[in-house]
């Protein structure tokens, strides 16, 4: 079905000219200011066919996929689902018999020091990040092999390489999915699936509404680009390399204003301003 037509045949998005599948679009509201939300309708706005996951607030989602219908006349399906529940994303994939493109968007973090985590906490950051991504990878990957072609993206984070205070845990699962992206990258190669992930900075997202005005600023001083990046520039570069060459695979592409800057002698380290002040650690979800 080409953008502008109504797709024909059985439930389930069957003979579709392209399907994308939005995994793990986070709980709570979906405002503009989402990163899920933003690829969503950049991918709507190029034709594709959509399903997308929630772990939570499935009206939210629903009445987004139904905006997104309107607006772009594509299909667009919106499922309940713990992408880092195993039962949860297998009966989301017992829905889909075509597939072109993944988006692993799953993801949460918590904030505080190691030693007052709990094995909870760690088990639900892990599973969210990075189990999430091995069950949707594999779910994926049959749907993919039938065509011989297909693009997964898992969405990442700039401290998967560098390592961030009082976030070990979301540091160790996002740089486990930099090294899941590379090792499943060769596995998949000579299938024609490419692997890539999205490396994101410091991005303009509700997730970052825990950080008072004063730790904003501060944080905005340290990227030489001198501002967030926004949701739509991440959006817009998830679609790129969805539609990049398929000899471009296996690789880790970072977006996030040239880093953060190395700061002078007598200036304090950025996560030390922000973080090491006394105060209850909390979670988040992007």
């Amino acid at each position: 079905a080409h953008q502008g037509r109504r797709p024909h045949g059985r439930p389930g998005f069957p003979g579709l000219r392209r399907l994308g599948a939005l995994a793990g679009h986070p709980g709570g509201r979906v405002p503009p200011r989402r990163r899920g939300r933003a690829a969503a309708e950049a991918f709507a706005e190029e034709g594709y066919h959509l399903i997308l996951t929630c772990r939570r607030s499935i009206r939210e989602l629903e009445s987004l996929a139904k905006d997104l219908q309107k607006d772009y006349r594509i299909s667009c399906q919106a499922l309940a689902a713990d992408m880092g529940c195993e039962a949860d994303v297998a009966e989301v994939f017992s829905q889909i018999h075509r597939l072109d493109v993944l988006v692993n968007n799953a993801g949460c973090a918590h904030f505080g020091l190691l030693s007052d985590m709990t094995s909870q906490e760690w088990r639900r950051v892990m599973a969210t990040n990075l189990d999430s991504c091995f069950y949707a990878c594999r779910g994926a990957i049959p749907l993919m092999l039938q065509r011989h072609s297909g693009k997964i993206l898992n969405i990442s984070s700039v401290w998967g390489a560098q390592g961030a205070s009082m976030e070990v845990a979301y540091s160790a699962s996002k740089g486990g999915m930099n090294a899941f992206t590379k090792a499943l990258a060769k596995e998949l190669a000579p299938s024609n699936i490419q692997v890539n992930a999205i490396a994101c900075g410091v991005i303009d997202t509700a997730m970052n509404s825990h950080l008072s005005p004063q730790d904003t600023e501060a944080l905005r001083q340290e990227i030489p680009a001198d501002r967030f990046g926004t949701p739509k520039e991440v959006a817009r570069l998830i679609l790129q390399t969805a539609k990049a060459p398929a000899y471009m695979t296996g690789q880790i592409i970072t977006i996030e204003g040239a880093g953060i800057k190395i700061p002078r002698p007598g200036y304090t380290l950025l996560y030390q301003l922000i973080f090491v002040s006394p105060r209850t650690p909390s979670a988040r979800t992007s």
